[in-house]
């Protein structure tokens, strides 16, 4: 008996340290990196698609001109324009060429913005998956601005750019008198 004890104490303190060790050697799981630049996504997103989705077809392409918006995006356009952002630092992040150039011709309903805003979203976490510790502060060519960054420094932007457009789209969703989704409850 103290021999089956000793042994099943042996294996209870091996049995930690062995999962430690074959979860580092599967590929299929995410890095701790990762794994937080997808929760932080997964927050952002729960907040924006809703809000995007709550906007009517008749007001979708609608924007605001009076006083001081002249010349500001319609709702659609901004989140076209948050779509083509996350496409392009996902690709940077990825070291993949962005797609073409989405001409918002054919943004016309809005079923096609939102499938693309959407599938930016699951082409950020495509890309933040592909993030790890061992690349994540090495040095990359942002895809926007003249200057190198990192992998980390463009999920990070790419989780904050869509904060600053949802507050206008909140605004946008106010003006014409929808409470946006998670003003609801």
């Amino acid at each position: 008996m103290p021999t089956t004890r000793r042994r099943l104490l042996f294996f209870s303190a091996i049995v930690p340290f062995l999962s430690r060790f074959s979860s580092g050697q599967n590929s299929q799981i995410q890095s701790d990196t990762a794994s937080v630049f997808n929760k932080h996504m997964d927050w952002m997103e729960q907040q924006f698609v809703p809000a995007a989705e709550a906007m009517p077809e008749d007001k979708f392409f609608w924007a605001p001109t009076n006083g001081e918006f002249k010349g500001v995006r319609n709702f659609a356009e901004q989140l076209i324009h948050v779509a083509e952002v996350n496409f392009a630092l996902s690709a940077a992040i990825l070291g993949e060429n962005p797609p073409k150039d989405t001409s918002t011709e054919a943004m016309k309903t809005r079923s096609a913005v939102l499938q693309y805003l959407k599938d930016s979203f699951a082409n950020s976490h495509r890309a933040f998956s592909s993030i790890s510790e061992q690349n994540a502060k090495l040095p990359i060519q942002h895809p926007l601005f003249d200057m190198i960054t990192t992998r980390m420094g463009l999920a990070i932007v790419s989780i904050a750019h869509p904060f600053d457009h949802y507050g206008q789209m909140v605004e946008y969703l106010r003006m014409n008198k929808i409470f946006p989704p998670a003003s609801r409850n």
